[in-house]
């Protein structure tokens, strides 16, 4: 009856009601739909981002007596001045302009709402029950879902402890400090704030305790409103890039990442910096997961499907003594539909259903780090969908993926650049150039970095089978120069000369189509060089180890077989065109012989 659309407005401001009064628990999860539009209709989207920041508050007289009961101390003698109410709520508390007495800098207080420990703890008390319905009765649903819960659970209470203590012993208690929040926070500005585009607030731990927070303060506008960014002279879509490289590095580079991107915590800077708050929610990728998950891609791309189900052992999906063979028709069928396109084609929450499906006609078992990976590129993608529909996260993701396998030392990311770059023996030059534009696109990427572990991989004493392809790509493009370069001084030749030189025969017997693939090998070959040569930190002088290796025994082995290749190569042309030559002169004709 049309009667659906016309209460969307209603029945969405009824939701955020309704989560806001069931509480902090629902409230994290109206904040994970507000970012999602391809998920939620406008009208719910604009409902559910009033969650970030305009949830309901707790008296003032209450967060200000915190404060003075945590830190020992008289509020005026901290703070010169403070915020007679709090400039934003946040679901686990709320937060306060303040500034210094000491310095006079300007921070952001955050107290923890009173009595927050008993109602998140009904709350998953009650979902935990619910878990354990799903697990023993709903077979669709093959994770764990207690595990899942107790992830996220486990997650939300590390955020409400700011400074935690932990009390241990028997008969004397040792009062160790375990730095959660604020701690969170230095380790990410550790790894993550040497760039110059991402902002990481201080800590003031003089002014931290267990439920109060106090942190340089950030000035800056949320992502999701992309007119007030853009009155700023900034781009939505340029800072989202800048959070999905991000996201990379702590997802694939270093495992520490931020498991809580909402828009209320991802901030512009007038100085076009991306800031990042809030890290109470934080987690880890498996080391051995951050490099299948980068192989899982180079297998994706492959379409070797065999290869993407024995992944999911490295990712802890399954089980070592699970058969994987059933798995791979599946994988087969969903993404040999899903990449009619190319990959960076794909649009991420595509890619995350049609992998759902068929994670769940198998028994697999999604570990938790996994969930919250998803959870926040998906919540990336979402932010950039307000800017541009078109817009995919894979796509943007790219030229990390490229720098990681062109640069990468680790043996397992070698042997998927390896796979990605032959097939059938055969060395795929249009792969290397394409990772090489992707790669350039990184601002950390360097030719250097890229040549010398493949160098030292090639000559190691583990390169044996490399090696025998390197060779016979040598032979291949070295045949092609020379023929190349032959082709071209025989067509710099007046018509005249060339019936004398060559008794009125084309130069070589070779048929146009290969002729004009050889062409095309060669001027790809120049464009790779270009573009090693066009890398920021490209210098001559840093080819010098590259030839102390080429001194080495092996290399110079490799060298003599490779002359050796292209010696019988160019004898057996040579063989083949003399066997074919007329015994009486014929007209002139062109460079080749295209009979």
């Amino acid at each position: 009856n049309g009667t659906l659309d016309q209460n969307k407005r209603k029945r969405a401001a009824e939701l955020r009601t309704i989560f806001t009064r069931l509480g902090p628990t629902f409230i994290k999860l109206g904040q994970g739909l507000s970012t999602r539009p391809d998920l939620c209709p406008p009208e719910y989207l604009e409902e559910l981002a009033q969650l970030q920041d305009a949830l309901p508050t707790f008296p003032d007289a209450d967060a200000f007596s915190c404060i003075e009961t945590e830190l020992g101390m008289p509020l005026e003698s901290i703070f010169s001045s403070i915020s007679p109410t709090p400039i934003a709520a946040a679901s686990l508390g709320q937060v306060y302009k303040a500034r210094l007495k000491y310095s006079g800098q300007t921070v952001a207080v955050k107290v923890q709402r009173p009595g927050i420990e008993e109602a998140i703890g009904l709350d998953f008390y009650l979902i935990r029950g619910l878990g354990f319905f799903i697990n023993k009765y709903v077979d669709i649903i093959t994770t764990d879902a207690v595990a899942l819960i107790d992830e996220f659970a486990s997650r939300v209470y590390q955020e409400l402890n700011y400074v935690q203590v932990s009390v241990s012993g028997h008969q004397s208690y040792d009062i160790i400090l375990c730095l959660q929040e604020g701690q969170n926070a230095r380790k990410f500005k550790m790894l993550y704030a040497d760039k110059e585009d991402i902002l990481v607030p201080d800590i003031f731990w003089n002014y931290t305790s267990g439920k109060v927070l106090t942190m340089e303060w950030v000035d800056g506008v949320k992502l999701n409103e992309q007119a007030a960014i853009e009155r700023q002279g900034l781009k939505l879509l340029d800072l989202v890039t800048t959070g999905i490289q991000c996201s990379l590095r702590q997802l694939l580079e270093y495992g520490y990442f931020h498991a809580d991107p909402h828009p209320g915590n991802l901030l512009a800077t007038p100085e076009g910096k991306l800031a990042f708050l809030d890290f109470g929610m934080m987690s880890e990728t498996p080391e051995e997961a951050r490099f299948a998950i980068i192989g899982h891609v180079v297998h994706m791309v492959n379409r070797d499907y065999e290869a993407m189900a024995r992944d999911y052992y490295a990712l802890d999906f399954l089980s070592t003594d699970v058969d994987v063979s059933p798995i791979v028709p599946a994988l087969r069928d969903f993404f040999d539909d899903a990449l009619s396109y190319t990959v960076s084609e794909l649009n991420f929450k595509t890619l995350v259903d049609g992998l759902g499906s068929v994670l769940y006609q198998y028994p697999f078992n999604v570990p938790p780090y996994y969930a919250l990976i998803l959870r926040s590129l998906t919540v990336l993608e979402g932010l950039a969908l307000y800017a541009d529909p078109n817009f995919k996260v894979l796509a943007a993701s790219y030229p990390y993926f490229a720098k990681r396998l062109l640069t990468d030392p680790n043996p397992y990311l070698r042997d998927a650049l390896i796979e990605l770059l032959f097939k059938d023996g055969r060395f795929r030059w249009n792969r290397l150039e394409n990772l090489l534009v992707q790669g350039s696109k990184d601002r950390d990427f360097s030719a250097k970095d890229a040549l010398q572990p493949v160098l030292k991989l090639l000559l190691g004493p583990d390169g044996e089978e490399l090696r025998t392809l390197v060779i016979k790509e040598a032979v291949r493009v070295t045949e092609v120069f020379t023929l190349c370069t032959f082709v071209d001084t025989y067509n710099s030749v007046p018509s005249f000369m060339r019936s004398l030189i060559f008794n009125g025969n084309g130069a070589l017997a070779m048929s146009s189509a290969e002729l004009q693939s050889m062409m095309e090998l060669r001027d790809q070959v120049f464009r790779i060089w270009g573009l090693l040569r066009s890398s920021e930190n490209f210098d001559p002088a840093l080819l010098q180890p590259i030839l102390q290796i080429l001194q080495q025994p092996e290399a110079r082995s490799l060298g003599g077989r490779v002359v050796g290749g292209i010696t019988q190569r160019l004898a057996a042309r040579l063989l083949q065109q003399v066997l074919r030559m007329p015994m009486a002169p014929t007209s002139s004709s062109s460079a080749l012989d295209t009979r």
